[in-house]
Parts: structure tokens; sequence; C-alpha cells
């Protein structure tokens, strides 16, 4: 089992959780290790298992999901979050990708594409569900006012960094993005690599969030 991705899931209500869990037992690279309630099994859970992944749930009737993905972080450094829910609105979007959760899905995802979802944060890959994206858009064109000064930090990325983090906001993985540049996976995390550090980010999420701002790709 050791070489599947490991995954609890946590979501209060009974028929989804069982769903989730009939429909991930079908993917051959992928083990459930526990299901939780809420928020403070789900934290008690990554703190037993360590799992590759955590699929939580927006709203637990026991604490914010912002407060369950921090705590996640803090008991399990190595699980990814992803974050399953039916509310797209942005202001449930910027807490969960501040708090850490490095992917944001909508319930009416389809089992393939949850699937993929997993399998891109098992390598540190984020996914936004469409309108998710267009969302967060939205939200950052709005804050970002006009506003002047300084020169912006994308300056000092070199043009095949600019291309991938083009890319990077388009939501390609890695290996779309080797196979639409022509170069190798390697060199594709070379330049994911160093794109965040020269942006003083993060992960891809805040990257691509980055780019939308800066007006670096356009809807």
């Amino acid at each position: 089992m050791t070489d599947k991705i490991t995954l609890i899931l946590a979501d209060d209500h009974a028929m989804v959780r069982k769903g989730l869990i009939a429909f991930l037992a079908t993917a051959p690279d992928i083990a459930v290790m526990a299901a939780a309630t809420c928020g403070v099994e789900a934290v008690s859970a990554a703190m037993r298992h360590a799992p590759d992944i955590v699929l939580l749930d927006l709203f637990m009737p026991d604490q914010p999901a912002a407060e369950t993905v921090r705590q996640i972080r803090q008991v399990s450094p190595r699980s990814q979050i992803i974050i399953v829910t039916s509310h797209e609105g942005e202001e449930h979007v910027a807490p969960m990708t501040q708090a850490g959760a490095i992917s944001y899905l909508l319930k009416d995802t389809t089992p393939e594409d949850l699937v993929r979802a997993v399998r891109r944060a098992a390598v540190g890959e984020s996914t936004l569900s469409p309108r998710i994206a267009k969302a967060m858009m939205t939200m950052v064109t709005r804050k970002r006012g006009g506003k002047e000064g300084a020169a912006p930090l994308h300056g000092d990325l070199t043009d095949r960094e600019m291309e991938v983090l083009q890319c990077i906001a388009g939501g390609l993985s890695n290996m779309d993005i080797a196979m639409r540049l022509t170069i190798s996976e390697k060199t594709v995390k070379s330049h994911v690599s160093n794109i965040l550090g020269k942006l003083y980010l993060t992960d891809r999420t805040q990257a691509a969030v980055y780019a939308w701002r800066e007006g670096i790709v356009k809807e």
C-alpha cells in the first residue's frame, strides 16, 4: 500500500462520505485511510495517518474550515488539502488558499476530475474548478485598484519562466507544460521553483493568482 496515494476525507453528510469512499476505492492508486464527520475528527485523523491528501468539506458543524486547514497543516505538513464544496463564492475561496489548501473543487466535479485532482495534489499541483478560477480572477481584478509604484516582481522572470507562469495560470500540469513547451518535466519543475522564489510565493495557486492580478494572462 506504500506506493498508493493515501487519503482521508471529511464531510458531515453520511451519504457523501459513503459515495466518495465507494468511488475512490475503484482507483487502484488511491487508498482511503479514514473518514471524518467534523473538523476536529479530520485533524485527529490527519495526525494519526499523515496522509498524502485530505478531502475536506467547506462547512463543518464544529469549526471554520480555514481553521481545520491550518490545524491539519500543523499536525501533518506533508498532507495536501483539497476543498470539496457546493459553494463557489469568492469570499469562501481566498481564506482556504491562504490557510494552505492546494485545490478547490465544486461538488459537481466529475468523479474522473476528482481523481485527477487527487493525483495532481499528490505531486504538489493545484486544481481549481473553472467557476472557482473565474471567481478568483474577479476578486483579484477588483482588488488590484490600479496601483502604481515599484516595478512588478515578474520583471525578473526570464522569457521561458513567463511562459511557464502563463501555463500555470491556465491550469496546466507539469506534464502538460513540458509537452506544450517541448521541454522535460524536470526542467519545468526547475522553472516553477525559480518562479515561486522570484515572486516570493509558496505554491502554484498563489502563482496563478499573481498572474491574473498582474494581467499576465487574460480571461
